[in-house]
């Protein structure tokens, strides 16, 4: 399997001939969009900088995409979404914050179990931790501001669920800081990938090791 991340939320992961597209950047995104055939699209809010899906489209590929809580299944991978809500504003000018609804994802590629959280703002209820079990890789918001879980409250959160692999999104250099310091990490010490190629076996000894990217 080998992820890139692009920006904001924008995660791409391949194994083989399937391509995934998490949380694409919308042309009416501030943000570079970046345009490649994905398979499925999985959008956690309906908002420009995470419901580019129409930009996955390309030659041969046009993606199954997914935007709400359910159960679903495409090109022999079962996705399972649980909703949350988040405040977002519109764009960098607006003051006033709209509500969304924030959809999680989990899912098992190459052996691996998934869970993508998106622009999740609050704790996780019994249920939902139910929905995520054991997880080897847990993409997580850590936001500098309250929109999204701050930087404590998503190292709580990783802490609770024990991933193996945890890539830290959304994000600024203070945000990541504060969550590096409270995981007791030491941020120059992780070295940057551009992409990250891992197979099962090279998660089996890990725990709660965080991955950072060139983006």
């Amino acid at each position: 399997m080998i992820i890139t991340h692009f920006n904001k939320q924008h995660f791409k992961v391949q194994f083989g001939d399937l391509t995934i597209a998490f949380n694409p950047v919308s042309k009416d995104s501030k943000f570079a969009t970046n345009k490649y055939g994905a398979d499925i699209v999985l959008t956690t809010v309906n908002h420009p900088d995470y419901n580019g899906g129409e930009m996955m489209s390309f030659g041969e590929k046009t993606p199954f995409i997914v935007n709400s809580p359910g159960e679903f299944e495409s090109k022999e991978v079962f996705v399972k979404g649980f909703g949350s809500y988040v405040e977002l504003p519109l764009n960098e000018k607006s003051k006033e914050k709209i509500r969304f609804q924030n959809t999680s994802y989990v899912l098992e590629i190459d052996n691996m179990r998934i869970c993508f959280l998106g622009c999740l703002k609050e704790d996780l209820s019994p249920e939902q931790r139910e929905i995520i079990d054991e997880v080897d890789i847990l993409f997580i918001p850590v936001s500098s501001g309250d929109s999204m879980l701050r930087a404590h409250e998503a190292n709580k959160m990783a802490t609770k669920l024990e991933p193996k692999l945890v890539i830290p999104m959304d994000y600024d250099e203070e945000s990541l800081k504060l969550f590096m310091r409270e995981a007791g990490k030491d941020i120059k010490a992780v070295e940057k990938v551009e992409k990250l190629t891992i197979k099962r076996k090279d998660i089996e000894n890990k725990q709660g090791e965080i991955v950072l990217f060139e983006i």
